[in-house]
């Protein structure tokens, strides 16, 4: 499965459980870039990250993908971040988001915003 179109399954997941303000940063064609992707989202609560992170891994699953290859962030309840490899998901309580300002600190990347 190619990175963009796993990051739309990645979308998929947020949306299923009512993630805000769904970004994905395409990174290709920035130099020295760490991935293909980002793609970031907000949820209100502890509990609601840990809900997309799950609803995530089950459509990557559900499309024949493995697991991310690192998980980092799911006991602190402030910022998941789920390593795909050529995609990297970023789910943030919102003022953390703010905090770190990821879609400015690749500004150079193609944004889209889905919600």
């Amino acid at each position: 499965m190619t990175a963009e179109a796993l990051s739309k399954v990645i979308v998929r997941g947020m949306e299923e459980k009512k993630a805000s303000k769904i970004q994905v940063l395409d990174l290709r064609k920035i130099k020295d870039a760490v991935t293909d992707f980002f793609v970031i989202c907000s949820g209100n609560s502890d509990t609601q990250l840990e809900a997309i992170s799950k609803s995530i891994e089950e459509e990557v699953q559900k499309v024949g993908e493995g697991g991310a290859w690192r998980v980092e962030g799911k006991t602190n309840g402030e910022w998941v971040l789920m390593d795909y490899v050529n995609v990297v998901v970023h789910i943030f309580i919102q003022d953390k988001r703010e905090f770190y300002g990821l879609e400015d600190l690749w500004g150079d990347a193609q944004t889209t915003l889905v919600n």
